[in-house]
């Protein structure tokens, strides 16, 4: 069972953990994941498209290997432009949630100057333990 650590000293966080305390199993980690698709073209529409299908490629990545999204304890969050991002908070919390539900793991968000990938806005990476009864 996973134990989300927020100590009292600390800011209330907002859409993530402070920490989470994961139970034993196998770790995997999610290489950086992008907005394109299985024909590695880039979503149409900006940084919520991309958002969302960089978090769909993430959650493809963690059930292939047997995870669910509770499972990951970690994410990193790679974006080209933090207002981009900001404004576009509404869609990406509803991609989010189509995802990940209530389950909120340790997070960071870090403005890039660019991605590997031209018109690539975002690139998500994760770590998950999948316990060995979910495998």
């Amino acid at each position: 069972m996973t134990t989300v650590v927020n100590p009292s000293t600390l800011a209330a966080p907002r859409g993530y953990s402070n920490g989470l305390l994961m139970p034993t199993g196998q770790v995997l980690f999610v290489a950086g994941q992008i907005g394109w698709t299985k024909e590695a073209k880039l979503v149409d529409g900006g940084m919520a498209p991309q958002f969302a299908q960089a978090m769909q490629n993430v959650i493809d990545v963690l059930t292939e290997a047997g995870g669910r999204p509770e499972h990951v304890g970690r994410l990193t969050i790679y974006v080209t432009d933090k207002r981009a991002y900001l404004a576009a908070t509404k869609e990406i919390g509803a991609a989010y949630r189509a995802c990940f539900g209530k389950h909120y793991p340790a997070m960071a968000l870090v403005q890039v100057a660019d991605l590997l990938e031209d018109g690539a806005m975002v690139e998500i990476e994760a770590t998950a333990v999948i316990p060995e009864e979910a495998r």
